[in-house]
């Protein structure tokens, strides 16, 4: 069978986490979109695992494979193996030949987009990373694959046809010197045929490169139990997102079947499991109608003036940013954080047909008065229970906002371990209402960062 793991937010949600505690139980664990730009932590035995490409999977030894709905750095790919090597493990990673190829042309590009864009302020956010331009590319027909590495001829030919655009991207609209670039290389193509060839040799080298569908099949035939992880959430959606605010890929279910080559029955036979953080954060602009408080120069309208309405919710956005730990890993960049957005969840829910719900960071809330979620929008005098289609109008939404009873804080290891009925009864009030609202039950709930601070109510597999 399959689960598929979802983010139903803005990312950031704890989807690696409940990978790492519901994977026991699956014999694959598969990526189907994104790249090396949803870093996530897992911890085994003590130990502190820090990936951002290599499926969870790899830490206990399951067999990984990145779908062909990913794209994939293959600087950063073996980077990590080495990595994971140099501490004992043997990690079991397969790569679809479909998959597109991160190359550094793309990560030049994306800084020098985003940098651009961040001078009107509708900067995305983006990680610099490549990911958006590489799947350009892909939509565009120009990209290189992953099997085009394993054929010295068919690299070049990519290359020679890709490379003279880039470079006349960024020397005619961008008005720069290739030479005055961090990184000329990246816009030459014997030094990209060089290394790329020599990933191609080692791919081929260690049996890496998969059929992924073909694979993935012949698996399930065999028995096994697959587990599909998403990146980013469903608000980051290229189709059912905040447009232009998101991802250039699918990370709501629909992925998992053409970020696989899994049929949709194959999906929809199986669970789907909604990632949910108990309230809202998010990197970056675009709006958000529950946020508390701002931060300047990504919330839009808020300078961080005193005489700004939203600097009386600061206080409560600050304590609600430390407990959560909502700042950047590298930047130490505050993220926006804000109450439960229920309208989004009822979108996700219908648009990825949620058959259970995982809620993290119910401690994070511990020890407020109360507890408040948005129930609905209004929108020119309307009532709305989802999400509008259009970002501008979204960003015209007001939350109507429901308030629930605070609870109190716990032994959150001894709630995991003695389960959901050792939940603060408030917070089990809060839990039950988004499963009447989601029409899905609660599966789990994080109450700490640990695999142990997780009470299971239901395994999935």
């Amino acid at each position: 069978m399959t689960v598929t793991i979802v983010g139903s937010q803005l990312g950031d949600e704890g989807k690696g986490g409940i990978v790492d505690v519901f994977g026991d139980d699956a014999d694959v664990v598969v990526r189907y979109q994104g790249g090396d730009n949803a870093g996530h932590t897992v911890v085994h035995e003590g130990e502190e695992y820090k990936l951002s490409l290599v499926p969870s999977g790899a830490i206990r030894g399951k067999v990984n494979v990145l779908g062909n709905g990913c794209v994939v750095n293959p600087r950063t790919l073996f980077e990590e193996l080495d990595t994971l090597r140099e501490r004992g493990l043997d990690p079991d990673v397969r790569v679809a030949e479909r998959a597109h190829v991160i190359l550094p042309y793309h990560r030049l590009l994306d800084g020098i987009e985003e940098e651009v864009k961040s001078e009107d302020d509708d900067e995305i956010g983006t990680t610099g990373r490549g990911i958006g331009p590489t799947y350009e590319d892909k939509a565009g027909r120009r990209g290189v694959r992953v099997g085009d590495l394993l054929d010295p001829d068919v690299l070049r030919e990519r290359l020679e046809y890709a490379v003279p655009q880039k470079r006349a991207l960024v020397e005619d609209v961008f008005g720069l010197d290739v030479a005055d670039l961090d990184d000329p290389d990246a816009l030459d193509v014997d030094a990209l045929y060089d290394e790329f060839s020599e990933y191609g040799e080692r791919l081929a080298e260690e049996g890496m490169t998969v059929n992924a569908g073909s694979f993935l099949a012949d698996r399930m035939a065999d028995g096994a139990n697959v587990m599909l992880e998403g990146a980013q959430g469903t608000i980051l959606d290229i189709d059912h997102g905040n447009y232009p605010y998101v991802t250039s890929s699918n990370p709501t279910a629909g992925g998992a079947c053409t970020g696989t080559g899994l049929a949709p029955g194959v999906v929809g036979d199986g669970e789907v499991i909604g990632i949910v953080k108990a309230y809202l954060s998010r990197v970056g602009s675009g709006p958000m109608p529950t946020e508390l408080g701002g931060v300047p120069g990504d919330t839009p309208g808020y300078d961080g003036d005193p005489e700004n309405p939203r600097t009386e919710r600061e206080e409560l956005a600050v304590y609600i940013r430390d407990e959560g730990h909502e700042y950047g890993t590298v930047t130490g960049r505050p993220r926006r954080v804000g109450w439960l957005d229920v309208p989004m969840l009822r979108h996700a829910a219908r648009a990825n047909g949620f058959t259970g719900l995982a809620v993290n960071h119910v401690d994070t809330l511990a020890g407020l008065d109360e507890v408040k979620v948005g129930h609905t929008y209004t929108l020119d005098g309307e009532e709305l229970r989802t999400m509008p289609a259009t970002t501008e109008q979204w960003g015209e939404c007001e939350a109507n906002l429901r308030t629930f009873d605070g609870w109190e804080d716990a032994d959150w290891a001894a709630v995991a371990e003695e389960g959901y009925e050792a939940l603060p009864e408030n917070a089990r009030t809060y839990l039950e209402y988004l499963e009447d609202e989601l029409g899905a039950p609660v599966y789990a709930v994080g109450v700490g960062p640990g695999r142990s601070e997780t009470v299971v109510r239901e395994n999935p597999f």
